[in-house]
């Protein structure tokens, strides 16, 4: 099933948190943006689940520790009965707090620190972060989540996809994300095999405070490996790298990791255009590069130049993006050779290495 969420009239939130002082904080930030209202505050999960039929909500924005029921139980249960936005605001955000991730495996969208108040201008700096990722979420698609069962293959049958023969075997696999970018990579990546041979450079737009807990969360639910990457280090193959925390992620002329911590591109540090232009210089066409769900156009342009650099490049389809900015992006400049969704995307790839002298593994 599947929700969206029209942009004519106010934007309806309900907040989710067991601390009074909390509740009320948030409440003046999503009041002080005239397109949102709130339209319910429950002090737990379960006050929320009974307050979503008659207040019928856009976006909830939820905490994660809290009694009764906590976050993770809450957006199980409004995946599976009441499919809609779920922003996860909490201080575990900030801890880096590898739990967060649960909730984002059970269908939360976004994660944001919790507010702490302050002064006129720290309060309007965090205001200014929760009402824009309210914002975004008020139009993404969610799909119903059922309990877990039995998991999806992680190989999934062959692709009748066709894709050009490169001359020589890949060399490199890119890819970059942002809203919805976690979720993305966990189908993703959850689907090869421990033996891949293959480098796998991925990119996520996220606060530089919880790139370990993505990278120890995502270990959790693959078969490969996946680390920070080592600045001076060579990629390895099988392994599934990120930048570290307030850092860009580039290669040097010999192939080897390298930092950059220049005024962020287009507001983005990590940058995915970065890294897939280096990607592009350095590998050519041994590089595949794949855009994922995000909003804004971060990664277009470094998708075109992998591909006119003779690599191969995937971007993620409308109907599984939660928001299809990014991958449209690059595909209104002609730089994107398959448009795939999200559950073709891994064996597409493994088939395309395969073909051009390699094996997935």
């Amino acid at each position: 099933m599947e929700d969206t969420v029209g942009a004519k009239r106010k934007t309806r939130v309900l907040l989710v948190d067991d601390s009074p002082l909390a509740l009320v904080l948030l409440k003046r930030m999503v009041a002080s943006a005239p397109d949102l209202e709130v339209v319910g505050a429950a002090k737990d999960g379960r006050e929320a689940l009974e307050l979503i039929p008659g207040a019928n909500p856009d976006v909830v924005c939820t905490d994660l520790h809290m009694p009764v029921m906590d976050g993770l139980e809450l957006t199980r249960e409004i995946m599976r009965d009441f499919p809609r936005p779920i922003l996860v605001v909490s201080a575990s955000v900030s801890e880096g707090n590898r739990n967060v991730f649960e909730l984002i495996e059970a269908g939360a969208v976004d994660v944001l620190p919790k507010p702490k108040g302050g002064g006129e201008e720290e309060f309007a700096a965090q205001a200014g972060d929760l009402i824009g990722k309210i914002r975004i979420l008020s139009g993404v698609r969610v799909f119903r989540r059922r309990k877990k069962g039995a998991e999806k293959p992680k190989t999934a049958p062959p692709l009748e996809a066709r894709f050009p023969k490169k001359p020589g075997r890949f060399q490199i696999v890119a890819m970059g994300g942002s809203t919805g970018g976690p979720q993305a990579f966990q189908l993703i990546l959850s689907r090869f095999p421990a033996g891949f041979n293959l480098p796998i450079v991925c990119v996520q737009h996220i606060g530089e405070f919880f790139a370990d807990g993505l990278r120890e969360w995502l270990g959790s639910v693959c078969d490969l490996r996946v680390e920070i990457a080592k600045e001076g280090a060579e990629p390895t193959a099988g392994v599934v790298y990120f930048p570290p925390g307030g850092a860009d992620l580039v290669f040097d002329e010999a192939g080897k990791f390298k930092y950059l911590y220049d005024t962020p591109i287009n507001g983005h540090r990590p940058s995915i255009d970065l890294t897939f232009g280096s990607v592009a210089k350095r590998f050519g066409s041994g590089a595949i590069g794949v855009l994922l769900t995000g909003m804004g156009r971060d990664g277009a342009e470094g998708m075109r130049e992998i591909a006119d650099a003779g690599g191969m490049t995937i971007a993620q389809d409308e109907a599984t993006s939660i928001v299809f900015g990014m991958p449209k992006s690059a595909v209104e400049l002609g730089a994107v050779q398959s448009v795939l969704p999200l559950e073709e995307i891994a064996p597409a790839i493994m088939r395309a290495v395969a073909q051009n002298g390699g094996t997935p593994g």
